[in-house]
Parts: structure tokens; C-alpha cells; sequence
């Protein structure tokens, strides 16, 4: 295959050692389950949770902490907050900023303000 890599991100509201909004590599997929890389470690999670894509779209994802999570979530976030596209980083978000660079990776990406990350 010329480019078998997959990558995921969570999809459902649930507290799992993965970020909200960061994709991951897939190492391996099964009906019931996925391998993620986290960190260089392998992390396995119910592939029902995780959304699954050939290739991440190039934008900001937002992320809303639910309440029950937002204490794990740095105040200097705020809320709603982005995660880099690139390398996983948050950050917080300016209201109405269509793009943004990241503090870490130095990459800009537009801010995916409509695509409504687990709003389902």
C-alpha cells in the first residue's frame, strides 16, 4: 500500500487518556478496536468512540470541556479552546479569528468555528 496511515481522533464525550480534538495514528484497527500511538505508546480504544480518517483536514479543531471535565482542562485555556491540526497543542481560541498560528509548532490553520467537534 502506498499510504496506509490512518489517524483518529475521539468522537464521543468520554474520559479517556486521549485529547479531545488531537489526532492520533492508527497502529491498528479491528472491528471493536483501534491501537492509537499516544506519546509513543500504544493506547487501545473502542473504535464505536473514535472517528477515523485517511488524512486530518488542516484546521483547528474546538474543543468545549464538558463540566464534568473541565477541571482537568488549564484555566489559561478558557473555553471553548483549539487543538493544532499538526502537532496537538491547545490553545486558546480569539472570538471571531478565522485563522491562527500555534504556539508550538509555529503552523497557521484556520479555526473549524462550524464543524461542531462533539456536538452530537
Amino acid at each position: 500500500m502506498a499510504n496506509d496511515k490512518r489517524w483518529a481522533r475521539l468522537q464521543a464525550d468520554v474520559d479517556l487518556r486521549i485529547r479531545r480534538g488531537a489526532w492520533y495514528r492508527v497502529l491498528q484497527a479491528s472491528d471493536l478496536e483501534v491501537i492509537l500511538e499516544v506519546n509513543d505508546h500504544p493506547v487501545s480504544v473502542l473504535r464505536a468512540v473514535v472517528e477515523i480518517v485517511n488524512r486530518p483536514a488542516p484546521r483547528w479543531t474546538v474543543v468545549t470541556a464538558p463540566e464534568a471535565l473541565a477541571k482537568k482542562v488549564p484555566k489559561v485555556l478558557g473555553g471553548p479552546y483549539g487543538v493544532c491540526p499538526s502537532c496537538g497543542e491547545r490553545a486558546a481560541l480569539k472570538k471571531r479569528a478565522k485563522r491562527m498560528p500555534c504556539p508550538s509548532c509555529k503552523w497557521e490553520f484556520e479555526i473549524a468555528w462550524d464543524e461542531g467537534y462533539l456536538a452530537r
